[in-house]
Parts: structure tokens; sequence; C-alpha cells
């Protein structure tokens, strides 16, 4: 798992750089290092130097950077900035192509997070189930039920705006707290989604709230030599029923395993669309050795669509975009205490653990557009330190006509270093007491 979140970490690190590196060329400006990690204390795994840039590997990998001359950064070189200014440093250029350069990190993140969310349609899912294929209505679970949602209601648009896909009713579009218009017996409804609603489907799985048909658990991964695997159990056996009760609820297996700790339970599975009875034995600790995701069976009357190479960039341009809006909720939420940070943020241990401890590279691009947003999110916040710190203060500039001076821009620079190094002991501490000390 730590060699999984590395490398996509070095992907998102490097390329993000790479959007600084390649504006402040575009214009003229002069990168004296581009480094993927950081080199701190001049500690470096490898270097070389091509013209006047030098290209390398740090050996503390919580990031990378590029040292634009003339700039004001993490850096603080005093020396340098010193000197009086020449025409090919970043302080030299006009405040909408040093804003260019400042922003181009965040878009180089957005572009890769759209591609990776596109490309994941194309390449893993494949096909659809449009809205309009639901023809018998929805299947209703617990959570759905909660919020006056009833079985074969066919839910026609969301805060008023219809929708192609399916799936689209399970997004945080609609879990961060939505209207949704339900036609039920020849009538129009509206079915409200409280914005705490995100809160209980974390807790037992969104597929705990609606779907096109009865539950089913799919085997993803088995654990070797593990309870499941000597009992026969293979990766895609579908997992339909435990001791003869049908799947009813995304939790419903984990009730039922720790309800027969250190006993046998019979699982009826789908194997080729064969149904077939398998005896495992749980573990004292309720589990049998598999990775599973719910889902719901699709009727086959239903018709899938395939995405094509457009409506998969249309579809993964939403789907990123959404991400962007479910962490601007999900920070306004922490910001006035709905939501409480230790909870709620993950740290690099806890990151590494979604991961997991075999490589599956649908779940390796799935987290790594994830996170390519999330770093889009956090970089374009108004911190000093961070591209959106240096971004409001280039607005400012450019309304104002004047420019900050290098002692306040280092000073800031300064402050926002502190908050950072502050949130991240923060954070590395919460990860160490959830996962190993709590």
């Amino acid at each position: 798992m730590t060699a999984q979140l590395i490398l996509s970490l070095s992907i998102l690190v490097t390329l993000h750089e790479l959007g600084h590196f390649l504006a402040a060329r575009m214009f003229g400006i002069k990168v004296e290092k581009f480094y993927l990690f950081f080199d701190a204390w001049g500690i470096r795994l490898f270097r070389f130097k091509v013209g006047e840039c030098e290209y390398g590997i740090g050996w503390l990998p919580i990031g990378g950077y590029v040292k634009i001359a003339g700039m004001v950064d993490e850096s603080l070189d005093k020396e340098a900035m010193a000197q009086p200014a020449q025409p090919w440093e970043f302080r030299s250029k006009p405040a909408w192509q040093r804003l260019i350069v400042m922003v181009a990190g965040v878009a180089m993140n957005v572009v890769l997070g759209i591609a990776i969310f596109s490309a994941m349609l194309l390449n893993y899912k494949q096909e659809y189930l449009p809205n309009s294929e639901v023809k018998n209505g929805i299947y209703v679970y617990k959570l759905g039920e909660e919020i006056g949602l009833k079985q074969g209601d066919k839910i026609t648009a969301i805060d008023g705006k219809s929708f192609e896909r399916f799936d689209d009713v399970l997004s945080t579009r609609v879990l961060f707290g939505a209207t949704l218009t339900v036609q039920r017996s020849g009538q129009l409804l509206e079915v409200e989604v409280p914005d705490n609603f995100y809160r209980k489907v974390n807790e037992t799985g969104r597929w705990n709230f609606i779907g096109t048909g009865p539950l089913i658990y799919r085997v993803g991964s088995i654990a070797k030599d593990g309870n499941a695997q000597k009992a026969g159990i293979k990766e895609g056996d579908e997992i339909v029923a435990i001791n003869g009760k049908p799947i009813s609820t995304g939790d419903f297996i984990l009730k039922e395993l720790s309800a027969a700790k250190g006993k046998t339970v019979s699982l009826i599975v789908e194997r080729e669309k064969k149904p077939l009875e398998l005896i495992v034995t749980v573990s004292d600790k309720g589990t049998i050795g598999i990775g599973y995701d719910a889902d719901t069976r699709i009727s086959p009357d239903y018709k899938m669509v395939p995405y094509t190479l457009s409506s998969a960039f249309a579809f993964g341009t939403s789907d990123a975009v959404e991400t962007l809006v479910s962490n601007a909720k999900g920070f306004k939420k922490l910001f006035k205490g709905e939501e409480k940070f230790q909870e709620s943020v993950q740290g690099p241990i806890g990151i590494a653990q979604l991961f997991g401890g075999e490589w599956n590279w649908s779940r390796f691009w799935a987290l790594t557009g994830l996170i390519s947003m999330v770093l889009a999110f956090m970089n374009i916040l108004p911190i000093p330190a961070l591209d959106g710190g240096h971004v409001v203060f280039l607005l400012i500039e450019s309304v104002t006509r004047r420019k900050f001076s290098d002692a306040f821009m280092e000073k800031t620079q300064i402050v926002g270093m502190v908050i950072l190094l502050s949130l991240m002991v923060f954070v590395l501490g919460n990860d160490i007491w959830r996962n190993f000390i709590k």
C-alpha cells in the first residue's frame, strides 16, 4: 500500500510542478530547480542538470517544488531577492503572467483528474444505466425509507434538473442534500434529502439507500489461505444470501458475520449465473477473508449504454467537478463546526490504507483521480505559502496596481509555512492515534 501511495503522489506532484514549470518557461522565467519530493537539508536521492535547471528527487516524500527565480517561496532565499530584479525573474513579470504561473499547477491537477475520471469510465466501467431505463422504479432500502422514498418510485430530477445516469442519484450531489422529484402513482412529488444524509451513508454504505434491484455482494479479493478461499469462494462470486436470509442492507454482511463469530455460515453465491451453497467458517473477529463491493442487481430488461470517448469525457468532467464541489461543501462544514476535523481528515497512513494491501489498478487510478482533485482544491485555498495565497495577493495587486514588498511576502510565507507544518503534524498525529493507538 505504501508503494501505491508513493507512486500516486509521484504522478500528482510531478504533474503539478510541471504546470508551474511550463508556465514559467512560457513567459521566459528562469527555473532553477525541479524536484520530486523535498531535498530537506540538501539531502538528495538523485539529481542531474540540464541547462540552468537542476532536476532531482529528494528524500522527504511529502510533496515537491520548482524553484522559480525571483519568487518568494519556501526556500526564503533572501540573498537572491536582495539583488536587483532581472528581466528573466518572476518578480519582473506583469501580474497577469505571474498569476498564470501560480494557477498552472492547480490547473494541471484538475486536467489530470478529469483525464483519470474519464479514462476510468471508458476502460473499467465501460457502460452505464440510463435513468430512463429504470422503468420498474427503484428498490428502496433502510436509508431511503427514512427520508420518505417508497418501493417503485421513479426519480425524474435532482434539484429540478433531469439527469442521464441512474448512478448520479447515489453521488455526493445528492448525499450532501438535495431535492428529488419523484413520480409515484402518476403524481410528481418532492422528497428532501437532508444535508447531513452523507453521515448515515458513510456509516452503513450507499447501498443502504436505493438501487435498481435486490442487493448483492460481489467478491473483489480473497485473502490467501483464508477461510473464504478454503471454502471455495472465488473472485467475482456474487453473495446473495447468508444462512438463508437475502441481502437486505449495505451493512447486512457485517452484522451477520459479527453475530456468527467462531461459527460457520451458509453462503448462497451465484457463479456464472448458477446458484451455489458454500459453508464458511467465521473468524473470532467476524471476518471470512474477502474484500467485496455492495451492488444492486440490474434487471436484464434494462438496456445499458456503453461509454464513448465523448460521453466518458463529459461524465468524467462532471464527476471530477462534483468531487471539487463536495470538497468545498465538506470544508464548509468543518469551518462551521458541523464536522470534527479529527474524524474527517485522512493523513498519509489513512490514505495508504485506502489503496489496500494488494495492487489493484482500478482502485489505484480511482484514488489517484480523487486525490488529484483534492490537491487542486487544497492548493487553491487562500493560505499563504500555498498557490491560493499567492493568487490572492496577485489579484489584489492587479486591482490596486500596487505591488507587495518582498519583505511582506517573506513574512506571509513564513506564516503560511508555520500553518502548513502545524496542520501536517496534527494530521500525522491524528493518523497515528486513529490507526494505531485508539
